[in-house]
Formats: C-alpha cells, sequence, structure tokens
C-alpha cells in the first residue's frame, strides 16, 4: 500500500484563493490594499526567480507589489536606510529582505531592523521569542505552510508524536515550536542524534528539514506516519542526459511512500506553500496593523 501524495500545489492554490478573497474584502469595507515589499540585493539566479515569482503572486491575489533591486556591492548602511524608509511607509505590510545577502552585510543585523509588525519572514528576535513563549507573532513561512498541511491532513494534532530533523532557526525550531503548540510530543532531532534512525521510527509525524539529499530512507519512517519533507536538494541525473539534474526531498520518496500513511513530495509539497504562507502572513500584518482581527483560516 503507498502513502496518500499530499499536494502543496493544490493546497497552496487554495491558500491564495482565501487570500485573495481577504484582501478584496479589504478593499471593499476598508479600503485597504496590503502592500508586500521585497528587497533583493545581487543577482544571484535562484534568488532573482524565486523574487519574480513573489510580485507575480503579489499581484495575482489583489496585493501591491513593491519590489527594491540593490547591486551586488551596495553598502550596508543604504540597506538599512532602505528598510528604515520601507518600516515608516504606511502602504507597505509586509518586508522581506531575500536572503542570502552579500559577505559584507551583516545579515542579523538587517533582519532586525525590520518593524517586527512587518517581518513576514519571522526572523525577527522578537518574532522568534513570541513564538517560542506561545505569544501572538509573525511564523516563519515554511513552518507555517507545514503546520497548514498537518492540520488539514490530521485535523487535530493533540497528542501525536512528532519528531523534527533539523534544527535550523529558519525551519526546525519553529517547526518544533508550532507542533509544541498543536500539543503534539517534539523530540528535535539533528546530525549527532543518537540512534537517528530508532528516534525518526517512533514519529507519527516526521518533518525532515537538514539538507540532505535522499538522507531518510523508508526504513526509518513508522508505517503509516505522515512525513513532511522540506528538503530541497540538486542531485545529477544522467538518465536525463549529460550535466543533467533532478530535484529530491531529505527523504528517499521511494522507498517512503511505501510505508507512510501520507506523505509530501519533492518538488511540489511543502515548496508552494511558502509563497502562500508569505502572502498569508502580509494579510495578517495588514489586519493587525489596521486593528482588524486577523483571518483564522491562514495564521497558526
Amino acid at each position: 500500500m503507498s502513502a496518500k501524495i499530499i499536494d502543496g500545489k493544490a493546497f497552496a492554490a487554495t491558500v491564495r484563493e482565501k487570500v485573495a478573497g481577504h484582501v478584496s474584502r479589504l478593499r471593499e469595507v476598508h479600503n485597504i490594499v496590503p502592500g508586500l515589499a521585497v528587497v533583493l540585493v545581487g543577482d544571484d539566479p535562484a534568488s532573482e526567480v524565486y523574487v519574480r515569482n513573489k510580485g507575480k503572486q503579489t499581484l495575482e491575489v489583489g496585493m501591491n507589489s513593491y519590489e527594491h533591486k540593490l547591486p551586488e556591492d551596495t553598502p550596508e548602511a543604504d540597506l538599512l536606510a532602505l528598510v528604515a524608509r520601507l518600516n515608516s511607509d504606511p502602504a507597505v505590510h509586509g518586508i522581506l529582505v531575500q536572503l542570502p545577502l552579500p559577505d559584507h552585510i551583516d545579515e542579523e543585523k538587517v533582519i532586525n531592523a525590520i518593524e517586527p509588525g512587518k517581518d513576514v519572514d519571522g526572523f525577527h528576535i522578537l518574532n522568534v521569542g513570541l513564538l517560542a513563549t506561545g505569544q501572538k507573532a509573525m511564523v516563519p513561512c515554511t513552518p507555517l505552510g507545514c503546520l497548514m498541511m498537518l492540520r488539514e491532513h490530521h485535523g487535530s494534532l493533540s497528542g501525536l508524536n512528532a519528531v523534527v530533523v533539523g534544527r535550523s532557526n529558519i525551519v526546525g525550531k519553529p517547526m518544533a515550536q508550532l507542533l509544541l503548540r498543536d500539543s503534539c510530543t517534539v523530540t528535535i532531532a539533528h546530525s549527532r542524534t543518537k540512534d537517528l534512525a530508532g528516534v525518526c521510527r517512533g514519529a507519527d509525524i516526521l518533518v525532515a528539514a537538514v539538507g540532505r539529499a535522499q538522507m531518510i530512507p523508508g526504513d526509518w519512517v513508522k508505517p503509516g506516519a505522515t512525513v513532511i519533507d522540506v528538503g530541497i536538494n540538486r542531485i545529477p541525473a544522467p538518465e536525463k542526459g549529460e550535466g543533467k539534474s533532478r530535484l529530491v526531498g531529505d527523504v528517499d520518496f521511494a522507498s517512503a511512500v511505501q510505508v507512510a500513511g501520507a506523505i509530501t513530495p519533492v518538488p511540489g509539497g511543502v515548496g508552494p506553500m511558502t509563497i502562500a504562507c508569505l502572502l498569508a502572513n502580509t494579510i495578517t500584518a495588514c489586519c493587525r496593523a489596521n486593528d482588524l482581527p486577523e483571518p483564522s483560516d491562514l495564521t497558526a
């Protein structure tokens, strides 16, 4: 028996539909149009594609999109000055500075310069602290997307054993906080975990976010478990031709799909949810800025 495939593309489309509905209500009832500003420094090709997709989807749901492209050698002070201008611009409800930044710029300094209420990436130290203490925060987009898919699949997550493999500030740690908030019993595992295979086999929910291609084989998966694969890794694909590659996750999909109860594919699983949740966070930020009730179907 093979697992149910959790279609992130289809789920992201329903999230975007909800966002578009909230945007049109904000415009009609309150004459407010949510605005998202994205800042790209340098010309990293992957970042450029990602920023272009963000801008396109922002406009498709009826929001305003503000793109700021700065040259690679932009001084840190100039970037901080731009962030300060965006912080004070009432038309901008969400600010996202695309990472990674060039080496001469201090990423933490830039992230923490963003107004916490406009930090739609959820990386500001204040939002991290609010999330950790169970208060109202801006939640990082990828873990929020994972949580939405898990709730959709399971209904209640209460009492389930969740294992998060990976302890990054962007995915692993906030994912664990969100699962705790939904009353899971949570283990954060990583490369130094003793008997990692055994720890994974105890999971009703297994979230893989390590960034190592196909590291988790099917025999690490508890039969019937839900597997959320956050990894996006490029590996050689000689069968497609010389020099070609393909995308795979942190889980060996072919073996895990035979054991799991449900699994996200790569590509087409968690990835599409990240931008959808960025739009959802922008709506949440806009509602909070204007003292309006925030949409419960788009928040953690």
